[in-house]
């Protein structure tokens, strides 16, 4: 928009793939296009009216369907006075010279601009493939190597966004491919980068995760206000809906827009609940003062209420729709999930709330088993119980799925392995070994919410240079002085946390291959801010989507994690697709 501003095109017409809209509805509104002009959004891969006398942006993908359905705006007739291209990434060269063969005298401008990747919330991105999560870990995928290629090239446009040339390093015997092809991507950016100055490694590093390495976070029932609001009510495109005490419906927008749910959305449900008395007191305190105001309100101070109101409107809003939606966790919480946090948490950790060592994990599954408690949270408490032991025999695997009843869908569990995580045991598993965590028992928490994210630690041992090259080796080294604070003495004190502070700090960036979940995220956020200097920003891969009627007919729960289920192709024993939940 700033470059068509340069080139003086007024009154424009804003033409986006599926990917860009997606991509601009994450980040702007439809107020943020009009004052750029902007007049009319449409669809490029809809029919449309010829409007000649206007000229047309592009932001689009630069793949075969787009192009051509650009090429159809302007043959035989063109539909539009002039184009100017925006490619969210890197233009084959077939693909632009077909454009340019078709199009070249309509084009005005044409650049690509990296930005290939939605941006979630401040510090989260995530790659956009809809089968990504099957193609890469389906025993019969036939794309798996096309599918890590397209996330590569995702990977960069963020990077390039950032203006970062990272250091890249992965899990040993994980993901070496796609940690190849990023930096290999990455060193031909930089290569065909118009600034003469090339770029050199800067003071970041690029960590790959695959989502075995901590299969536990995404089962757990998290008690942390988003992780919650996603795994237990029906939130679908970040909107909650809820009802007014006269029964009207509504409807709220939990995003970076929403100040107040940007303030709560990592503390814990007990500290949230905490703030309800607080806001309630708020809303009746303004109520009375709108109504005082109402009454006395005189022509002179009309203009002065008008321009407030807005402002007081939505903060009235903002407040009623936390106040409804703690409501709503509390319930669910109480109605069942208090009843499973204790077991959940035993099995998660190896340890009671008094630190006792469980010896016997089975006699901390049996309760959850015996009671009625959802299908979907007794596969969770079987599939921490078998993570917990590394591995179970197939013997005593039958027995639980009969137990949950689970016959036919046994794949819910058995489809972990596809991600190399043990469900059977085997006389190799000795080689399996569980990584030691950080001793975190001199930090507060609460008794139903012990378990801590692997990929905290990860976090914290990449900033403090501490994780091990052994376990998580280079494919490329950035300057060697690196570290997440930047330190260079252990008397030097560490800069402010504001935003223009983290963005003169190093960076890290952690890339989830399989999803991320809501408590990985919030541990980006809480390891940026202990560590003020270093930003540490976390991305995800996408995966399939079913709704919540999809998933519960399907008899399987997820997590706290983004609220996805993702079905690989047929498991051993069923010709039904069937999957874990990432």
């Amino acid at each position: 928009l700033t470059t068509c501003t340069y080139y003086k095109v007024t009154i424009r017409i804003l033409i986006l793939d599926h990917f860009t809209t997606r991509l601009l509805s994450s980040c702007c509104k439809m107020s943020d296009l009009m004052s750029e002009d902007i007049t009319i959004v449409e669809d490029l891969h809809k029919n449309r009216e010829p409007v000649p006398e206007m000229k047309a942006i592009y932001f689009m993908r630069p793949t075969a369907e787009c192009i051509d359905a650009f090429i159809n705006d302007f043959k035989p007739k063109a539909k539009y006075k002039a184009a100017y291209v925006f490619f969210t990434d890197y233009c084959p060269d077939d693909l632009f010279d077909k454009m340019k063969k078709n199009c070249a005298k309509h084009i005005k401008v044409c650049k690509e601009i990296n930005i290939s990747f939605l941006p979630l919330e401040a510090q989260v991105f995530s790659c956009d493939n809809a089968e990504a999560f099957k193609s890469i870990y389906s025993p019969n995928s036939k794309d798996r190597d096309q599918t890590l290629e397209m996330i590569a090239d995702q990977i960069v446009t963020l990077c390039a966004t950032l203006d970062e040339y990272p250091g890249v390093r992965f899990k040993k015997y994980s993901q070496p491919k796609l940690a190849e092809l990023v930096d290999n991507k990455l060193a031909r950016h930089y290569e065909l980068d118009d600034n003469p100055n090339k770029k050199g490694k800067t003071q970041a590093q690029l960590l790959i995760v695959d989502r075995a390495l901590d299969p536990v976070s995404p089962i757990l029932h998290e008690l942390t206000y988003q992780a919650m609001a996603y795994d237990l009510i029906q939130i679908k495109d970040n909107t909650y809906e809820y009802k007014l005490k006269d029964g009207c419906k509504k409807e709220a927008l939990l995003n970076e827009e929403d100040e107040l749910w940007v303030k709560l959305r990592h503390m814990h449900i007990a500290e949230v609940t905490g703030q309800i008395p607080k806001l309630v007191k708020e809303i009746s305190a303004s109520r009375g003062e709108r109504k005082q105001a109402d009454e006395k309100i005189s022509i002179g101070g009309l203009s002065q209420l008008m321009k407030k109101m807005p402002g007081f409107r939505k903060q009235m809003a903002q407040k009623t729709v936390h106040l409804s939606l703690a409501e709503d966790l509390m319930n669910h919480y109480q109605k069942n999930v208090e009843k499973l946090c204790k077991a959940e948490q035993d099995l998660a950790v190896g340890a009671d709330a008094e630190g006792q060592k469980v010896k016997d994990p089975m006699r901390t599954l049996l309760p959850v088993l015996l009671h009625p408690h959802d299908t979907t949270d007794k596969i969770r408490a079987v599939l921490l119980y078998i993570f917990s032991l590394n591995g179970t025999t197939a013997e005593n695997l039958n027995k639980l799925i009969q137990h949950v009843k689970i016959e036919d869908e046994r794949g819910y569990i058995l489809n972990w392995e596809h991600l190399g995580v043990p469900i059977l045991s085997t006389p190799s598993m000795f080689s399996f070994r569980k990584q030691s965590r950080r001793d975190r028992s001199d930090e507060e928490t609460y008794k139903v919410s012990r378990w801590t994210p692997v990929i905290k630690d990860l976090m914290e041992d990449v900033v403090e240079n501490k994780l091990e090259v052994k376990d998580w080796p280079y494919q490329s080294e950035c300057p060697s002085v690196w570290n997440g604070s930047r330190a260079v003495s252990a008397r030097q004190k560490h800069k402010g946390s504001s935003p223009d502070d983290l963005r003169s700090g190093s960076r890290l960036i952690v890339f989830v291959l399989g999803g991320v979940t809501y408590s990985e995220m919030r541990c980006a956020y809480e390891v940026t801010h202990a560590n003020k200097s270093c930003e540490v920003i976390i991305g995800k891969s996408p995966h399939d989507s079913l709704t919540r009627e999809e998933a519960s007919s399907a008899a399987c729960g997820l997590n706290n994690a983004l609220c996805v289920f993702c079905r690989l192709d047929a498991h051993p024993d069923s010709t039904q697709s069937a999957g874990g939940h990432l």
